[in-house]
């Protein structure tokens, strides 16, 4: 158990689409995390995948995103599904899988860890455009962004601990001004920032209320970029405040190198309320660190 005032360290799993086996839970506890952070597309609707996650034997949260609701959220996607929703429904065998540590609009406080984790919108497609209406209006009696806005700003004010840790599937608007941007769009037309509106809204309204955030954890914008294939995503960015802001969504999470098959984690350390250091590392079935790369290093670690 992590002592309090020492450093966390907290693994974040970007979209994971189906790249998970139970050899991955085993790896986290290898890698020695206090805390474990989901940013959802576990696959399109995949049940088998969160069940085997929820064996997880660490504190945990998640959050899902838009491929969890792939055959649900949209007329489109319903007449795709492989099932018949009169007499099943997926989304909620996951929701139900998860129990509270699914924070989509809601919180979990970590009080041993000093750490609350604040939930943004779930099932988040981007955009500054509000879709799938009638998903979010039966589900969350949601009808627009500022009523979202509202929902994980609510949460946000129940949190018990000092520190807090926006989780969200996508990220928030203002870190999109480029394709290459973590939340920028990298599909025509190209540009523009595909953050959601409701996620920053809420970070600066619990900053007002004087929350400490330290970090904003997300994905959706897979790293690899689809109009160039010279350069990656940009995975992080700061703000004056100094809070941190990652995207975690290193997809595919799983690659084969020299025969061994590693996988995907992102490691924050954490220490009296603030990021000191971001990797994006690759471990083997083991749990030994095959490579790393440094994302965020604080030029001042923190100090009580």
């Amino acid at each position: 158990m992590n002592q309090m005032g020492a450093a966390l360290k907290i693994a974040a799993i970007g979209d994971i689409h189906d790249q998970w086996e139970p050899a991955d839970n085993e790896i986290l506890e290898r890698l020695g995390v206090d805390l474990v952070l989901f940013v959802g597309d576990f696959g399109n609707e995949a049940v088998g995948v969160v069940r085997c996650i929820t064996a997880l034997q660490l504190p945990y949260a998640a959050i899902l995103g838009n491929h969890d609701a792939w055959y649900s959220a949209s007329d489109w996607g319903r007449r795709q599904a492989p099932y018949d929703h009169r007499h099943e429904d997926r989304v909620q065998q996951q929701l139900d899988l998860l129990g509270a540590a699914h924070v989509g609009y809601g919180c979990r406080n970590f009080p041993e860890l000093g750490i609350s984790i604040i939930g943004a919108r779930p099932f988040s497609w981007g955009g500054p455009t509000w879709r799938n209406e009638g998903f979010y209006r039966d589900r969350y009696q949601v009808t627009n962004f500022a009523e979202s806005t509202a929902r994980i700003v609510a949460a946000a004010q129940t949190a018990t601990c000092e520190t807090l840790i926006f989780l969200g599937h996508n990220g928030p608007h203002g870190l999109g001004d480029r394709p290459e941007a973590p939340c920028g769009r990298d599909w025509e037309p190209r540009g523009g920032d595909y953050g959601d509106p409701d996620f920053a809204a809420a970070i600066g309204q619990t900053r007002l209320a004087g929350k400490r955030v330290a970090c904003a954890v997300f994905g959706h914008m897979h790293h690899q970029l689809r109009h160039r294939r010279d350069r990656l995503r940009e995975r992080l960015g700061t703000d004056a405040a100094g809070t941190v802001y990652l995207n975690a969504a290193q997809v595919p999470r799983m690659i084969k190198r020299a025969g061994d098959r590693l996988s995907n984690f992102s490691l924050l350390t954490l220490r009296a309320g603030q990021v000191e250091s971001v990797e994006l590392v690759w471990a083997d079935g083991n749990g030994a660190i095959a490579s790393t790369e440094t994302l965020y290093q604080l030029r001042q670690p923190a100090t009580r």
